[in-house]
């Protein structure tokens, strides 16, 4: 049977000095599967919509910011993500400069300059507490991970990363 995921972005816009990151903490619908949980900012994407334009779109629509600079961190493949079991693919930005000042809130809820070093202390996805480290640090090479999920939770988690020099080498 062919893979046929949600395919989606999300992102993680970085403050100028880039020792925050902006988090929407999803507290805005009781009903909302996120609900209590914060996350970076994004979605699915749309059809004939690339994924840095699908990202920036995102972005504008959440957070009121124009992205100007944005750099793949890294995609996940999350099979079984979805509330039904659905699949989900997403690619994951890190947003290194944007214009405009950040809303306050969005209806999903509160938007929040959350110190880097506070981002795994607060309630995540479970899975975020994997990845996340990759994205935060910008050092980080691009990577490229499957997390399965099942009953709501992650069963496994694998990821390759780039060399420094983008490439990717495979053992023998």
């Amino acid at each position: 049977m062919p893979y046929t995921p949600i395919l989606a972005t999300l992102g993680y816009v970085f403050s100028p000095d880039r020792k925050q990151v902006l988090l929407v903490h999803r507290n805005a619908r009781p009903q909302d599967p996120h609900y209590g949980k914060y996350n970076g900012l994004g979605g699915k994407l749309h059809r004939g919509e690339d994924v840095v334009s699908g990202l920036c779109r995102e972005i504008r629509e959440e957070a009121g910011i124009e992205c100007e600079e944005v750099e793949l961190a890294g995609t996940i493949s999350w099979p079984g993500f979805g509330k039904g079991g659905e699949d989900w693919f997403g690619f994951i930005f890190r947003v290194g400069r944007f214009r405009g000042e950040p809303r306050e809130r969005n209806p999903e809820g509160s938007l929040h300059w959350v110190p880097i070093c506070e981002v795994l202390q607060l309630p995540l996805w479970e899975g975020d507490r994997y990845f996340l480290p990759l994205v935060l640090s910008w050092e980080s090479p691009v990577f490229h991970g499957v997390m399965p999920y099942q009953d709501g939770r992650p069963v496994g988690w694998h990821y390759c990363q780039a060399k420094a020099d983008g490439r990717f080498a495979f053992p023998a």
